[in-house]
């Protein structure tokens, strides 16, 4: 496996490219040997990281790298917790570094990091102080502890002399990395000085179809995590919130009232609300909402997710569990009402005395209103019990109930996604070890799923759950990519107090655990897959009202895990289970959250030990990142495994989605159809965000209640999802303009359709001029007609759409490539079937 860290050779080479940093580079007569100072600042509590300084006397010390952090401690939450405390470096005797540090300063709990170059780190343990024997031999003398002057800054670190090679080397390496930084960040708020004078390019194509190879023809997919309110009042059509009252105080830290009666209140006289717990409907659904009525005319109202969008004419579902207490029955009005407070629709409904009883009716609305509410009114005296009040529109997508808005469902449709990657992302391996996404927690009625936290600070009520999934991706035409936690958290779970080692990985799920964890994945996938007539699982999809199996080729373990040893030992069980169990099931394994450092290095090392057949990699980058970076896989083992680009975005300043993020992108998914036989499957992250609700910038599609709103990113997969080839045709490129930041910035690719024979052609320019392109196609495509679709406008633009138009294309074909633009060419096998 190429690994993108191995970079000594690289910096060598690179060495005449950039400055050496201050100090390093006014050594004339180099000694043999230095002292090396290890330390992390004080101030911020270790959080920047590993720093050197050398010094030639031990009395005057210069910084390394301009302060760069060599290794970071990755244990606990984000910021605050992940400290690196009094480290201390030591090498052993067969020339390898180790670095121990604090991870709190209490003197109990410590890290363990290796390397063999101070360059690339191995994967980091966790241990506590009785543990300390195991990573730090009895012989070992602590190197001398000393304070000096580092940048005007007192510090406290280990001294050490080394080769002055080692230092030359450090030093090398940071300045690469500024080097490498300031080519990544290049924007085109720029482009008015780089390319002032610049002219347009002139670009010839020669399409060689005689080197043709097949490609992945599931590139393009998308991956829904509930973030930014994606599921709850937005994808999931329920338009009532709180229906089941089991918000809990504190799992939403931005919203004061945050409680199991939030989004609830009473309006009028005579009639008190409270929540209660005795005899609930099912224990996963503890609490219902008690309503003690005097007399007849106060009301019940929901706010719904702000408001309610509720459409003339249309019909919408009104159910509840309701009982009465005291032995009789009672009547509740229901009524839709608009911001005014006027009527949109009413029906009465009865509420039996005893056990809990579901209750349904029809509302057809009389008027439209983008605000209402749902009142429900008692129309006697009495104490009324009710749970799970619902209301859904019956125009779901594709009708379906307990189903999914429809105009936010067919705007993710309409990008013909190959797949779909759910639940997470992060919510899948979840805050903290109980707040791991359990998927049988999200099957069944309604009424007995468990709901819980969001690892990003809401409420989930899991009506949208693994069926719900799986029968949207039977709709889109997509295959399924559950992912499930690999038996660990995330690495970025908060500390518990009190309790050593109770951030980050938690330790994993107890191997004594781990048999049933791992039975807990075998039946998902009996619960896809297996005859509903023999298997437990299966009959509860037919009873969900699907007895034929879903047909799940794929399941994702792991999601950007830090690749500790809890974690590989975790992993390596479940994969060894799966495989031995289901060995038709594609097992995704996962390789940290970032293009390159320890977990990538570390969790390509596994997954080549464990030969696994495919990866998910993760990056944000930034567009200059994506720029200069388009030969990326081009250096891949194609007998490796292959790799899943499971989460990717290109990120400015304050985080927009315009045509330079969107055109950025596009040009990097040119390189990946070029190696689209070891890239198999890629989808952009986050696919949803809600106005007014986000947790992360940018997003694929913004909506709010009333509309949906589509991003210039959402466009670039689109055109990319709509216009997939499973063929790739090389071709030979010319630019009559040498600068590498001018042709960086130009892409073609050129794939075929074997469902329809058409020849596909997709061109990207990033530059403020347009490129003039000459194209010489396959036979066969003389007098065919052609689609053309054009992505455009300013670098900030972001309020933008493709437009599209029919011509005749021969095999030479000239096009002026509008700057700032993406242009796809789809040509018709058939002159008389042109899409």
């Amino acid at each position: 496996m190429m690994k993108h860290l191995a970079c000594i050779a690289v910096l060598c080479a690179c060495a005449g490219t950039f400055p050496v940093s201050a100090h390093i580079g006014e050594i004339m007569n180099e000694p043999d040997s230095v002292y090396l100072f290890s330390y992390a600042t004080v101030p911020d509590a270790g959080r920047s990281g590993l720093k050197f300084a050398w010094s030639p006397d031990g009395e005057k010390w210069f910084s390394v790298g301009n302060g760069y952090a060599y290794v970071k401690c990755d244990y606990a939450a984000w910021g605050a917790e992940k400290r690196m405390v009094d480290p201390e470096l030591r090498r052993d005797g067969e020339g390898t570094w180790h670095c121990i540090w604090q991870l709190n300063g209490n003197g109990k709990e410590f890290a363990h990091a290796a390397s063999e170059d101070l360059l690339s780190w191995k994967r980091q343990t966790y241990f506590t102080d009785d543990q300390f024997g195991r990573y730090v031999s009895d012989g070992w003398t602590k190197f001398p502890q000393k304070t000096v002057l580092v940048d005007g800054f007192s510090e406290s670190g280990t001294v050490q002399k080394v080769a002055w090679s080692d230092v030359e080397r450090l030093s090398m390496f940071a300045d690469h990395r500024a080097y490498r930084a300031r080519l990544h960040d290049e924007r085109a708020e720029q482009d008015g000085t780089r390319f002032a004078g610049l002219q347009p390019v002139n670009l010839k194509v020669k399409v060689l179809e005689g080197q043709a190879k097949p490609i992945s023809d599931k590139l393009i997919g998308v991956f829904f995590e509930d973030i930014n309110y994606g599921a709850d009042g937005g994808l999931y059509a329920e338009l009532v919130q709180n229906r089941d009252f089991e918000y809990v105080a504190g799992e939403n830290g931005r919203v004061k009232d945050w409680g199991p009666a939030y989004a609830w209140s009473v309006e009028g006289a005579g009639m008190q609300m409270s929540v209660k717990s005795e005899r609930p409907i099912h224990e996963n659904n503890s609490h219902y909402l008690a309503l003690d009525v005097e007399h007849a005319g106060a009301s019940l109202v929901n706010s719904g997710f702000d408001g309610m969008v509720i459409k003339e004419g249309e019909k919408y579902d009104f159910s509840f569990f309701g009982r009465m207490q005291g032995g009789k029955s009672g009547k509740l009005r229901v009524c839709l009402r608009d911001e005014s407070g006027n009527v949109l629709a009413d029906k009465t409904v009865s509420v039996s005395s005893g056990g809990w009883k579901k209750k349904s009716a029809v509302l057809r609305a009389e008027a439209s209103s983008g605000k209402a509410v749902l009142t429900l009114s008692p129309l006697a005296e009495g104490s009324y019990e009710l749970d799970m009040v619902s209301l859904f529109p019956q125009n779901t997508f594709k009708g379906h109930k307990n189903g999914l808005r429809a105009d936010l469902a067919q705007a993710i449709a309409d990008l013909h996604p190959r797949f779909v990657r759910f639940p997470g992302g992060c919510a899948s391996h979840g805050q903290g070890l109980e707040n791991i996404y359990r998927w049988k927690n999200t099957i069944g009625p309604l009424e007995s799923r468990k709901p819980m936290k969001n690892i990003w600070g809401y409420h989930q009520t899991m009506g949208l759950g693994y069926f719900e999934y799986f029968q949207f991706c039977e709709d889109m035409g997509a295959e399924p990519l559950p992912v499930l936690a690999a038996g660990v958290p995330c690495q970025n779970s908060a500390c518990i107090p009190g309790k050593l080692l109770g951030g980050g990985q938690q330790g994993g799920i107890p191997m004594e655990e781990m048999d049933e964890y791992v039975q807990d994945i075998l039946d998902l996938i009996d619960y896809a897959n297996a005859d509903s007539k023999n298997n437990k699982w299966a009959k509860m999809r037919a009873e969900a009202g699907h007895p034929e199996p879903f047909g799940l080729k794929y399941i994702g373990i792991g999601n950007e895990d830090q690749i500790t040893d809890v974690f590989e030992e975790r992993f390596a069980m479940i994969y060894k289970a799966i495989k031995e169990k289901h060995p038709e099931i594609t097992v995704i394994g996962t390789v940290g959250p970032f293009y390159e450092g320890t977990d990538y290095e570390e969790g390509w090392d596994l997954a080549d030990r464990l030969k696994l057949p495919m990866v998910d990699e993760h990056y944000y980058n930034t567009p200059g990142w994506f720029i200069y970076n388009q030969n990326y896989y081009d250096g891949y083992d194609r007998s490796g495994s292959k790799v899943y680009l499971g989460e990717y975005a290109a990120h400015l300043p304050g985080r927009p989605n315009n045509i330079e993020t969107a055109l950025a992108e596009a040009l990097y998914l040119t390189a990946v159809e070029r190696n689209g036989d070891i890239v198999r499957m890629t989808s952009y992250a986050p696919l949803l965000a809600k106005e007014g609700y986000t947790q992360w910038n940018p997003d694929l599609i913004y909506f709010n209640n009333r509309e949906v709103k589509p991003t210039a990113g959402y466009y670039t997969q689109l055109l990319f999802g709509q216009n997939a080839g499973d063929t790739y045709l090389p071709a030979e490129c010319a630019v009559d303009n040498q600068r590498e930041d001018v042709r960086k910035r130009i892409a073609t690719s050129v794939v075929r359709d074997s469902r329809t024979g058409d020849l596909i052609v997709k061109m990207v320019n990033l530059l403020p001029v347009p490129v003039k392109a000459d194209l010489d196609l396959p036979s066969g495509t003389s007098d065919s007609s052609a689609s053309l679709h054009v992505l455009s406008g300013k670098p900030a633009d972001k309020n933008v759409k493709p437009v599209s138009c029919l011509l005749a294309v021969g095999e030479d074909l000239a096009y002026e490539m509008p700057a700032y633009s993406l242009s796809v060419f789809r040509i018709s096998s058939d002159s008389s079937n042109n899409r």
